[in-house]
């Protein structure tokens, strides 16, 4: 029975959600409500965008000339097409970031964006648009100081080191019996990993770094495996070690360009 403000009642006329209904929208508050795959398909509509703005802007279909390209692409050191010295090295943290959102032309594009539909829609509904985009920024970094690490010469660009972390959270996931992929996440990291280091100017670096970004994150998101990312709270410490992330892979990247690594 339920005490109701009009006295006892039962639990189908009471007016409260009771049982399995009860549960669900528990979840749907701890989630952050991401159904529908918002974020990633904002993110896919902002790289779509801003390619078609370097192809208006002149920068050719391969998108790797341009002022959009040269003040986002990340590298540690270069000179850019005025004569300037530009780079991670020189200041421009930014490129840490702004480099997921660009891509080597259409291909480079298409095969990226196909993979962020596939593996970041399920995985926002399951953590919803908050965790999801914290995970997704916290990876991108990652794979960017991935990428410094091995090659911090080599011009880079594009979303696949967050994407790597999109799997590296979904194997993290299926360790805790929730599988956002059916029970495939450890499959697709096996191919997409054959197809990083079999295919030439592939970001091997990026791309583990965005992997080891992506697990680190969902683990701080379960309080380091503590509770559960999907249906626990992360509380302060879970946040908190996510920010850790970040800040940890923009140090990497730090000692790194800076020649003390």
């Amino acid at each position: 029975m339920i005490f109701a403000p009009v006295g006892i009642r039962c639990p189908d006329h009471s007016g409260q959600p009771q049982g399995p209904q009860k549960v669900v929208r528990r979840v749907q508050r701890a989630s952050g409500a991401g159904q529908g795959g918002v974020v990633t398909r904002v993110l896919i509509a902002v790289m779509v965008g801003i390619y078609a703005a370097q192809l208006a802007g002149g920068s050719g279909v391969n998108a790797n000339t341009g002022w959009i390209f040269e003040k986002g692409v990340l590298i540690a050191a270069a000179i850019d097409s005025n004569g300037n010295v530009i780079g991670v090295a020189h200041g421009d943290w930014w490129r840490l970031l702004t480099a997921a959102f660009l891509h080597y032309g259409p291909i480079h594009l298409g095969m990226n964006m196909l993979a962020l539909w596939w593996f970041g829609q399920p995985l926002e509904a399951a953590l919803g648009r908050g965790r999801f985009i914290g995970l997704f920024v916290a990876s991108g970094l990652a794979g960017s100081a991935g990428a410094l690490l091995f090659k911090p010469l080599a011009p880079t660009v594009g979303a696949s080191g967050a994407i790597f972390g999109i799997l590296g959270a979904a194997i993290v996931l299926e360790r805790q019996r929730t599988y956002v992929f059916g029970g495939s996440a450890m499959t697709m990291l096996v191919l997409n990993l054959a197809f990083t280091f079999a295919v030439p100017n592939i970001s091997i670096g990026g791309h583990l770094g965005g992997l080891a970004g992506g697990i680190l994150a969902m683990l701080a998101l379960s309080r380091l495996g503590r509770g559960h990312a999907v249906y626990g709270n992360p509380g302060l410490l879970g946040y908190a070690s996510l920010a850790a992330i970040g800040v940890a892979s923009v140090l990497v990247a730090y000692f790194k360009v800076r020649g003390y690594a």
